[in-house]
């Protein structure tokens, strides 16, 4: 069985895959209990999971799945630290949906 297809996203994207796994990476903006915002060309309003350890104005990779509300469920958050080229992410996220047929299905 092939694995879930989890396409790099920012929050220009959000609407074109409501109801999606996707992967996102963001600096985190604010934290309140379950949820937190994030900044990925954009903001993006996070519903955490019990696992899910975030620090405030790191750079957090998600995996989630995008509500109808354009909010995302998350279902696994990685902590990527401080130093992170937002350039160089908005470069891959770009490539990714420019040459789609090589990174994910666009069913």
């Amino acid at each position: 069985m092939a694995a879930e297809a989890t396409p790099r996203i920012n929050a220009r994207y959000l609407e074109q895959f409501t109801n999606t796994t996707v992967r996102i990476l963001g600096r985190v903006k604010s934290l309140r209990g379950e949820s937190a915002t994030i900044d990925a060309s954009g903001s993006i309003q996070l519903h955490l999971n019990r696992d899910a350890h975030l620090t405030l104005n790191n750079a957090v990779e998600i995996i989630g799945k995008v509500q109808p509300d354009l909010s995302v469920k998350v279902f696994q958050a990685m902590d990527f630290g401080s130093n992170i080229d937002f350039n160089a992410v908005e470069a891959v996220v770009d490539a990714t949906h420019r040459y789609r047929e090589i990174f994910y299905s666009a069913d």
